[in-house]
């Protein structure tokens, strides 16, 4: 399964016209489409469409990604890290976005600082990650594992509103 996801950024927002939001819901849709089927849905030339999608890209509006199902890739575990953390935060959440098996980190008001989901091989894996890697942070007070039983939803069409 292909699809397009937004990076979280602390850049300018980018304002879209209707045309990119239809080019971004069609590759959401598909990520594998044509430029030239694009094309003909939106109404504008592939050259158009081929640089446009090139201009969301370089803005980083969008990314296009292959999104796997992590248990037939071999990873058997996935959590959400709940983190809470005395003083800055910033250092802590550059330090887990650089770690492999961390997909995805976000800062959060309520009761954890940052939220990180990891994909890991095995129990044992995500073990090592906690005691040995993020535990020992500098600034980590807490965390909290949630252990994924089941995924029951993953999908990245929102569309773009």
């Amino acid at each position: 399964m292909t699809t397009v996801t937004r990076p979280a950024s602390t850049s300018t927002d980018v304002r879209l016209d209707d045309v990119s939001k239809a080019i971004i819901e069609q590759l959401q849709e598909d990520g594998r489409q044509s430029y030239a089927t694009i094309a003909k849905r939106v109404g504008l030339s592939e050259a158009a469409v081929r640089q446009r999608v090139q201009r969301l890209l370089d803005q980083e509006v969008m990314q296009i990604v292959a999104v796997t199902d992590p248990l037939q890739v071999g990873f058997r575990r996935q959590a959400m890290i709940g983190i809470r953390v005395d003083g800055d935060l910033l250092p802590v959440g550059d330090a887990l976005t650089a770690m492999s098996e961390v997909s995805y980190v976000v800062t959060t008001a309520g009761s954890f600082d940052l939220l990180a989901e990891v994909v890991c091989e095995d129990d044992a894996e995500l073990l090592d990650l906690l005691t040995r890697r993020i535990r020992t942070l500098p600034g980590v007070q807490t965390t909290e594992t949630f252990v994924y039983l089941k995924l029951n939803k993953q999908h990245y069409n929102w569309g773009t509103r």
